[in-house]
């Protein structure tokens, strides 16, 4: 049994691997007040652009323009999370198909 778990190691690392590849290349975005901020972030959680309408900018509100900021990154990051936890488990499904 531990021989096999072993010899499945390097399979499974390299399909977490490819996995994490292609996170890289996924794009998920956070939105604070109607798209004024827009955050997007990729996924392994990497943030990519940040996007603040000019008009935010004008009012120079520097309270304002950080909430809003923290609001769309942490809805950016919280889809991050959900799209990597969905790709590492399908990874992970297609080496252990009976564990998952």
């Amino acid at each position: 049994m531990l021989d096999k778990l072993m010899s499945n190691l390097g399979p499974m690392k390299e399909a977490m691997d490819n996995a994490k590849k292609k996170l890289d290349t996924l794009s998920v975005k956070g939105e604070a007040e109607d798209g004024m901020v827009v955050v997007y972030v990729n996924g392994n959680r990497r943030v990519t652009n940040i996007q603040i309408n000019q008009a935010i900018m004008d009012d120079g509100d520097k309270e304002a323009i950080e909430e809003l900021l923290q609001v769309a990154l942490n809805k950016a990051l919280e889809n991050a999370d959900n799209v990597n936890e969905m790709e590492m488990a399908s990874a992970a499904r297609g080496m252990m198909p009976g564990m998952f």
